[in-house]
């Protein structure tokens, strides 16, 4: 989740109020800009915990003094500290996987270089597996976003403070039909989706205890306000459900001058244009309310998948960007993986992503769930396959081969492994998980 506060409202008068037919059309034109798939694009989060001690809270000072460090630094990618102090690098966007990988990967040892200064160490986790939620970024907006989340209870503060992920971004697709088209694209999203979070779970954990899921991460968005983390409903055409479902969706806040921000309840976009009050929206408003939407899969201009957990190890984040790059892009594995995931839409069900069946199973079993384990197979093969045909190299042609070996070929994920370092009977996992988490 990235803080994305554009700014813009304005004082009340000085920008013209927004008609509910324009918000209608800025949707459809704005979120699912078409053209063939060329950017890609990545966002890192990144628990971080004490090197040597990493089951004791980071101080806050510490924290400060790492975000320091690590803006200091000439990266390529943008650095933003989300509300528990998790670090997030989002990279520029890229004109190929291998350009994202490459600038993303120099940016990660300088990062680490300077947070190991520091005696910190950033840890790919989904959920921090100790650690209480705990909230150190004070703005408007995360006040505004824990009061409002907290109507539907804890799984709001734990979302905010405690997990992290790796995040996907690609064009939207062709506006032509066919497997790179944005229709096509914007179905598979959702069915690889719950493929790619069984595949890539690893949050076992929470608050010192295992959990029931293997991606606790997804459960806990799964818990959060029902309307603001569902998918659209399928029924309607990508660009229609999209607008309907933003303009549907209850504000999670009305910016002002100064904090606090109010937050209505109830209130939802379309109802805020007819109302008007306490002041009538502008377009700003809509371009913020729609990165206070946290569906799976969320068009921005392009596609940004939300469901992977964050990985492990140095180089764990580059094999759901690779895997998942080529499943969409390359035409082959596009028009392959589409029909080898469209009998899921059976198992899903009518209720949309993250709550149905499909979902649920991903999250709770990973790949011990036996129509996934096959999905999941099949689409690492198709991957592996395409990854030569987009200039992938060697080393993370053999990284995905490793992982695929590893964990889906044995029907497991990182999830399992960490059931075993992280058991609360044990008396000191810090060493193995040095060369696992971190």
């Amino acid at each position: 989740m990235s803080p994305d506060t554009p700014g813009g409202h304005g004082p009340p008068g000085s920008v013209p109020p927004l008609g509910e037919g324009t918000a209608e059309d800025l949707l459809r034109g704005i979120c699912f800009k078409t053209g063939p798939p060329r950017i890609v694009g990545v966002e890192l989060e990144w628990l971080l915990h004490d090197r040597e001690h990493p089951r004791v809270p980071v101080s806050h000072h510490r924290l400060e003094a790492a975000a320091a460090a690590v803006r200091a630094l000439p990266l390529n990618a943008a650095v933003t500290f989300e509300p528990g102090g998790q670090l997030e690098l989002s990279s520029r966007p890229a004109d190929s996987l291998m350009a994202c990988v490459n600038d993303t990967a120099t940016d990660l040892i300088a990062v680490r270089a300077a947070l190991g200064r520091l005696d910190l160490v950033p840890v790919g986790l989904g959920v921090d597996p100790w650690h209480p939620p705990r909230r150190l970024l004070r703005e408007p907006r995360y006040d505004a976003m824990e009061t409002a989340l907290d109507r539907w209870g804890a799984a709001g503060r734990a979302m905010m403070c405690t997990t992290a992920s790796v995040q996907v971004c690609l064009d939207a697709g062709e506006e032509e039909p066919g497997p790179l088209g944005y229709g096509r694209r914007w179905q598979l999203a959702h069915l690889l989706g719950a493929v790619l979070v069984a595949v890539f779970a690893n949050s076992p954990f929470r608050l010192g205890r295992p959990t029931p899921w293997q991606s606790t991460r997804q459960s806990l968005w799964a818990d959060l306000d029902p309307l603001r983390t569902l998918a659209p409903a399928g029924q309607l055409p990508p660009r229609d459900a999209w607008a309907s479902y933003v303009l549907d969706t209850p504000v999670l806040c009305i910016r002002g001058e100064a904090g606090p921000w109010a937050v209505p309840e109830g209130l939802s976009f379309r109802d805020w244009i007819r109302g008007g009050l306490p002041r009538r929206p502008v377009q700003a408003d809509l371009d913020y309310h729609v990165t206070t939407l946290f569906p799976p899969a969320r068009p921005r201009g392009h596609l940004e998948l939300r469901m992977i957990d964050a990985q492990p190890g140095d180089d764990g984040w580059l094999v759901p960007l690779a895997v998942t790059t080529a499943l969409f892009d390359d035409p082959e594995a596009a028009e392959t993986v589409y029909r080898t995931v469209k009998p899921l839409a059976e198992t899903a069900g009518p209720l949309s992503a993250p709550r149905n069946p499909l979902w649920l199973a991903a999250a709770r079993d990973g790949l011990a769930d036996p129509e996934l384990r096959v999905a999941a197979a099949a689409c690492f093969e198709l991957a592996m396959e395409a990854l030569p045909r987009m200039g992938a190299t060697r080393a993370v042609q053999d990284t995905v081969a490793a992982f695929h070996d590893r964990y889906v070929a044995r029907g497991r994920c990182p999830a399992d492994d960490l059931r075993g370092l992280l058991a609360p009977d044990r008396v000191d996992s810090r060493n193995d998980l040095k060369g696992t988490l971190s």
